[in-house]
């Protein structure tokens, strides 16, 4: 998509938009999120927002009705089972951040959800309260990342999988027969999950990088030490200050980021000063993979076959 197909539209609908960073990022106005919009509206907000992964909507005094009727013109709402959600209206996260309260570990690079099967399409964060100084959003381009990439590097990396978990949740649980059984169940409804390690965005056809160190376990079938060396490397990568577009908040700003290309870290810098925002997160579907995957024999060589290679293996205790 290039820039025309975005301009074109947004122009019609009475939009004005502008870029903020150099590969994500643009502002918006000419548009009241306290008012019902129009088809042609939401199409123009449905292409800037996958051309340039994150839209900043400037004064916009809006209600938490506003926020999710805003929210559900790009798809249902997901309810998050691990956050601050609003008592009347699961769909709804709060974060009021203060002294006594402080921030969950969201200043760790990563991508929203991804130990769902299907991770949400984009999340739509709204400030109410912002602190004096501090707590800023950094985001990256995974697209910028992956194209930074050698061409050998990303012929390796294409086809290959990575395995997500809920990992940073755990620590929720409580060490308690009760803690455990609860944890349990967790696991039982968000089981590890594969996705393509490079994924080509539905709308836009870019490839983008879609491993995070928040969820990714580990590359499926890879040797261990290879692929945390992997996945180092591209972790990396991430943080280079070129990729990346660091957003200010002011109150009553509303950021709307595409989870399929980018990843974000919320600075936790404000700490013991409040920051009260509000989320919805929109729904998505399954990553789509930029290429078939590998065959996993390709990914590790053995000196000794594993034990749980052979069923017919001597039985252990517990198998008896």
């Amino acid at each position: 998509m290039n820039q025309s197909a975005v301009a074109e539209p947004a122009a019609k609908a009475g939009l004005d938009v502008k870029r903020k960073g150099v590969f994500l990022g643009a502002e918006v106005r000419g548009v009241d999120l306290t008012q019902e919009l129009d088809k042609a509206t939401i199409d123009a907000l449905k292409q800037a927002h996958a051309e340039h992964g994150v839209l900043v909507f400037p004064d916009q005094e809006i209600s938490s009705e506003d926020l999710k009727r805003f929210g559900r013109y790009f798809g249902d709402l997901s309810v998050h089972p691990f956050s601050t959600n609003a008592a009347d209206a699961p769909e709804l996260i709060v974060y009021d951040n203060k002294e006594g309260n402080p921030p969950a570990p969201t200043d760790v690079w990563h991508t929203d959800e991804t130990f769902r099967e299907a991770p949400p399409m984009g999340t739509i964060l709204c400030s109410k309260i912002v602190p004096e100084v501090g707590g800023d959003t950094a985001f990256a381009s995974m697209t910028a990342v992956w194209e930074g990439l050698s061409d050998r590097m990303q012929h390796f990396l294409l086809g290959l999988e990575a395995i997500h978990d809920f990992k940073p949740f755990r620590m929720l649980f409580d060490a308690t027969p009760e803690g455990k059984a609860k944890e349990r169940s967790y696991e039982d409804k968000y089981p590890p999950v594969v996705h393509p390690v490079v994924t080509e965005h539905p709308i836009t056809g870019k490839r983008a990088l879609f491993v995070n160190p928040q969820f990714t376990l580990k590359i499926k079938g890879m040797e261990d030490e290879e692929s945390q060396m992997l996945l180092d490397l591209l972790y990396r990568k991430t943080k280079r200050h070129e990729y990346q577009y660091r957003h200010h908040w002011s109150p009553n700003m509303v950021v709307f980021w595409d989870n399929r290309w980018t990843q974000h870290s919320a600075l936790h810098d404000y700490y013991p000063q409040r920051r009260l925002m509000e989320r919805v997160t929109v729904g998505g579907t399954k990553p789509v993979p930029a290429a078939p995957a590998v065959d996993e024999a390709e990914l590790r060589r053995y000196l000794m076959p594993p034990v749980t290679a052979f069923k017919n293996r001597a039985k252990r205790q517990h198998d008896q």
